[in-house]
């Protein structure tokens, strides 16, 4: 078995979820998704075992591009978040009547399939290629079944569509000058590249306009709050969940290695960009009206931070930077979940709507508030683990730059437990609200359990990934 079977099972799956009706859609895109899932552990045991599971073969002749698929720890990692996150999404999305549900399901496995690819590409046009593919369905995903005005919503998917394809265009470009220095688009290829300072630069540039975009970073990141807020809770679990982790996981991948003095270069300019989104993303979390709105920009200071630890260029800050994507990937998919059970009662996402919600029930308070807890890390949470040990590598780099970063534990904690408050405490709502369904509580409660189990034993995580990274560190300090 190699890789590749993940990506047909997605690409297979995402055409006979479109031709299974609107009736059956859902279903068969959950069956597909669990496979796929199945799929990635079978990677990850043969992995383990030592076999190859890498899948190269000559595409195109001329430029010289492979069809090249490899899997390290990392990308194994990035691969299981991929396929947890997915079935989980569709499950939870049981409760949402959807028009024209099979053309939804199917562009949400097309997407898996997209992103799936660009954690695997081991050849730098391929990844270009699965890069820009995981932005058609989410395009259509937010612009068709958004909420909203028609109008505002759809400014604001094309604001979003233009600077992400903008910013790739840029990427493109430090693909097509590297290839014309190497005479290939393979990544070890292009690692082995002796590139001048002042080329770094402009490579290093070009790959961050991309990445910067879509993770987002501070000034990059209008467009988000807004997309967040008007695509269906689905698209923005996908894009909170997985798809900015594709940005973060670039850096570490193909930024940094592929331009190593120029990361060294601008490295402290980066975290503080990436400290700057912390505290920035917090402030304004404090001031939102919109619960998805304000658990957009609390996911802006998760990534901020994120952000800083890959680019402090040290073990630890990769490897937090790595476990903080995977546990910021299931809290915020849960947090965004609990804002459309709570739309599925009240239709409102105000805050002021809310209120006293806890006395009706008190199954679904518990889950929210263990979800509460995590985003701001208390220990014993998967969160916990990734913030610090991003904090202690950043201690490495400048004491303040830790003090700084965080921030992020105080300020989440101030605004997420002030949030709580409001939605969920007070005197007894007079509008009822139902305790979740099996459904509901079957999707929170598994992302409950990932948190814990690798909030108390991260280990299996650190063991696979820190050989990928410390060979990206080799590269780095050739």
């Amino acid at each position: 078995m190699n890789v590749s079977i993940l990506l047909i099972i997605l690409l297979v799956g995402s055409f006979l979820t479109f031709l299974s009706g609107d009736k059956l859609a859902s279903k068969v895109a959950l069956l597909f998704s669990l496979v796929a899932l199945g799929v990635s552990v079978a990677l990850l045991n043969s992995f383990n075992l030592g076999e190859d599971i890498n899948f190269v073969a000559p595409w195109i002749n001329q430029p010289k591009i492979s069809f090249a698929l490899a899997a390290d720890g990392l990308s194994i990692a990035m691969l299981l978040l991929t396929t947890a996150l997915t079935p989980i999404i569709i499950f939870s999305s049981f409760g949402t009547e959807f028009k024209n549900a099979k053309s939804i399901y199917s562009l949400i496995l097309f997407m898996a399939f997209a992103m799936a690819g660009t954690f695997l590409a081991a050849d730098g046009l391929l990844y270009y290629i699965f890069w820009e593919l995981a932005l058609i369905p989410i395009y259509f995903i937010a612009l068709i079944w958004g909420n909203g005005d028609a109008e505002d919503r759809k400014n604001a998917v094309v604001k979003f569509f233009i600077y992400t394809l903008a910013g790739s265009l840029f990427m493109l470009v430090a693909f097509v000058y590297l290839y014309q220095k190497a005479g290939s688009f393979m990544i070890e290829d292009l690692y082995a590249l002796d590139l001048s300072v002042d080329e770094q630069i402009w490579i290093f540039a070009a790959f961050f306009l991309a990445y910067a975009i879509k993770i987002p970073l501070i000034p990059f990141h209008t467009w988000q709050a807004k997309v967040y807020q008007k695509a269906p809770t689905v698209g923005t679990m996908l894009l909170s969940g997985i798809m900015l982790k594709m940005g973060l996981y670039s850096v570490i991948r193909w930024q940094l290695p592929i331009a190593p003095d120029a990361a060294k270069g601008h490295s402290e300019i980066m975290i503080a960009l990436g400290i700057a989104g912390v505290i920035y993303g917090s402030i304004v979390a404090l001031r939102q009206k919109d619960l998805k709105k304000l658990l957009a920009y609390s996911s802006l200071a998760h990534v901020g931070l994120i952000a800083a630890g890959a680019y402090a260029l040290n073990l630890d800050g990769f490897r937090g930077a790595v476990l903080q994507m995977i546990a910021h990937g299931f809290v915020v998919v849960g947090l965004f979940f609990i804002a459309e059970i709570i739309y599925r009662r009240y239709e409102t996402r105000t805050i002021a709507e809310m209120g006293g919600i806890r006395t009706q029930t008190p199954k679904f308070a518990s889950l929210f508030m263990i979800l509460v807890l995590a985003s701001v890390a208390l220990p014993t949470t998967f969160n916990f683990v990734g913030e610090f040990t991003v904090l202690y590598s950043l201690s490495q780099i400048n004491i303040w730059f830790a003090i700084l970063g965080g921030t992020t534990i105080i300020l989440g904690a101030y605004y997420m437990l002030k949030m709580y408050q409001h939605v969920m405490l007070g005197e007894t709502n007079s509008k009822p609200f139902a305790e979740v369904n099996f459904n509901e509580g079957l999707a929170l409660v598994l992302i409950v359990a990932v948190l814990f189990i690798f909030g108390l034993y991260p280990k299996p995580i650190n063991d696979l990934i820190t050989p990928s990274l410390e060979h990206i560190l080799t590269v780095i300090n050739r």
